[in-house]
């Protein structure tokens, strides 16, 4: 296994239930920490509690291209490389098509699906140009597997891991490696705002995912993780 001390790692949807606990673990592991999520008060508490220098930090809506490019440049003057860029961002909207509105199927698909688009066609130059790097996302088991009510949601991550799939095609002779976790449920305030019964004592918890995305970033040179699938032991789907 390698070692995450010392690496330059960009972190997306760092102030979420994942994105959070992953900065936590990564950040004792010794890691160089660039936190990025849309709320700017909650990216300073959490820099302010992990002790992670304000340059480290950038607000954005990566959803708009502009914003997208304000991130690589402020993340290069810190940082001379990305070692591993980790996406932990992403939204539910969980209704059934019938009442599922055009507005809120553009919205996830901007955000689960073109977000990842923009982050990408950023920084994967830079990884390009040294040859070697580690991307990390998380379509989620519902990349896989599609869920009643879940529509929009699959659409987009069904989009992901083709989008991923397609990018891992245009690397393969370089070092850059890409691994797509498919979490099945996690117990996070993602769970908050939908209206579906579901036993969150029995998700996964937040940690143990932040605990796997740890793991992963430490894949050995001569190997790579394509595929990883964690799902709560009661309801395995795949």
């Amino acid at each position: 296994m390698e070692t995450i001390k010392g690496k330059h790692i960009l972190l997306l949807g760092a102030t979420g239930g994942i994105g959070s606990k992953t900065a936590k673990i990564l950040t004792s592991a010794g890691a160089n920490i660039f936190l990025c999520a849309r709320d700017r008060q909650k990216l300073t508490a959490l820099a302010n509690e992990l002790n992670i220098p304000g340059a480290n930090v950038f607000a954005a809506d990566i959803t708009r291209p502009e914003e997208v490019t304000l991130l690589k440049e402020h993340f290069f003057k810190v940082f001379s490389q990305v070692d591993i860029l980790i996406n932990a961002s992403g939204i539910g909207i969980i209704k059934s098509s019938d009442v599922l509105t055009p507005e809120e199927f553009m919205q996830t698909i901007n955000i689960n699906l073109y977000a990842p688009f923009l982050i990408i066609k950023a920084f994967l130059p830079a990884m390009k140009e040294q040859k070697k790097g580690l991307i990390i996302h998380i379509p989620g088991i519902l990349g896989k597997i599609p869920m009643l009510g879940a529509a929009a949601y699959s659409a987009s991550k069904y989009g992901l891991t083709g989008m991923l799939q397609s990018v891992r095609e245009e690397v393969k002779r370089t070092e850059i490696r890409i691994t797509n976790l498919f979490l099945g449920g996690v117990d996070t305030p993602f769970w908050d705002n939908i209206d579906l019964r579901v036993q969150r004592d029995k998700m996964v918890m937040a940690e143990e995912a932040a605990r796997t995305i740890w793991f992963l970033c430490q894949q050995p040179s001569s190997a790579v993780v394509s595929e990883m699938v964690v799902q709560p032991f009661n309801h395995q789907a795949i």
